[in-house]
């Protein structure tokens, strides 16, 4: 797979918004983003010359967040750099353990109060009250409330992405993210799928969790947002 469907993972965004996750985008010719309360996430197209990047701006609006992820092309001068951090993108083991764990749960619509809650105490990253309809959300309940959680979120061709892997700071330490990551990982191959990720560079703890897990680098990307034009 890694010579051939793995060509997915280089537009991850494009391929998800163009794909499975179709229903979740707005589009303006072959820009696309997703609706603002599932992600932040936006891509221009795989190949952008100017028309895409008009397109893009104009879809996203005057002086609007522009978050294009992993995506390697340059946009116009006029677009003002909004951050830059270094990551890698990492894919998981053919055969990933198959052991789950008893108090993994699945969660739904009702439990995305609590997710959200989860989401500002433990800061995994961006988090919206949609984000949730991009794939499964396993969670781990301590004494019925919520403390950890991990999903699905991109979903290019024959992959799918684990993202918002996160536990309360007073939850630490017990195991839960690696069972919720081996447990979203056992689903994704019970559909013939394959899991993949990303890291900030500096984030060396989950890193090595996800090694550790049996995932292993493809290679390093650049997380880059920027504003479009006023």
């Amino acid at each position: 797979m890694l010579n051939g469907e793995a060509a997915a993972l280089d537009h991850p965004v494009d391929a998800s918004l163009r794909g499975r996750h179709a229903h979740l985008a707005r589009r303006l010719g072959r820009a696309a983003t997703y609706l603002p309360e599932v992600a932040t996430f936006c891509s221009p197209g795989a190949d952008p010359g100017p028309r895409e990047w008009a397109d893009l701006a104009r879809l996203l609006g005057r002086g609007a967040f522009a978050d294009l992820f992993s995506c390697a092309a340059v946009p116009p001068p006029d677009w003002e750099p909004v951050f830059v951090l270094d990551g890698r993108q990492l894919v998981g083991p053919v055969r990933p353990p198959m052991d789950t764990g008893a108090d993994v749960i699945e969660l739904g619509q009702d439990d995305v109060p609590e997710m959200l809650d989860l989401v500002a105490r433990a800061k995994p990253g961006p988090f919206r009250p949609r984000t949730r309809e991009l794939g499964t959300y396993l969670g781990v309940r301590e004494r019925g409330r919520l403390v950890a959680m991990a999903g699905e979120r991109l979903r290019p061709p024959g992959w799918t992405e684990i993202s918002a892997v996160c536990t309360a700071p007073e939850a630490r330490g017990r195991g839960h993210a690696a069972r919720l990551v081996g447990a979203l990982m056992a689903g994704i191959a019970a559909r013939g799928e394959r899991a993949f990720l990303h890291v900030a560079e500096a984030n060396t703890g989950a890193l090595a969790l996800y090694e550790r897990l049996g995932f292993e680098t493809r290679g390093r990307v650049t997380f880059r947002g920027f504003r479009t034009p006023q």
